[in-house]
């Protein structure tokens, strides 16, 4: 696929974008719909009160999504190396086992075909 440009269009990319965007959009708005109820509790804020705590309400809870998303995203980026790293020393340990016994196979056949057994 490609762009009107001709320059070619990295799907995944894309996709990420937009989910990116969708779930920043998402994170607004529980944002204000948390700061909307919180201000709502407090009935003897004036309207220019109640914006304010609203605003700051928002502004707090976003931060504390974005360093929840930092937090999971570095997590993640951990748990990956660990496994690769254990699938690497996995797949060393396999081929250190399979190669000799492949040999082993192997060698038993030339014999078997050299010496003519069973005759």
């Amino acid at each position: 696929m490609t762009a009107r440009d001709e320059t070619p269009v990295d799907l995944r990319a894309f996709h990420n974008d937009v989910e990116g965007h969708l779930l920043a959009a998402a994170a607004h708005r529980e944002a204000r719909a948390a700061a909307a109820r919180c201000a709502a509790a407090l009935d003897r804020l004036t309207a220019a009160q109640r914006t304010q705590v609203e605003d700051v309400f928002a502004e707090e809870h976003l931060a504390l999504t974005r360093a929840s998303w930092q937090h999971t995203a570095r997590r993640s980026a951990e748990l990956r190396a660990e496994y690769e790293a254990a699938y690497r020393s996995l797949r060393a340990r396999l081929l250190a086992g399979l190669l000799p016994a492949g040999a082993l196979v192997v060698a038993v056949d030339l014999v078997v075909l050299a010496t003519g057994w069973p005759s």
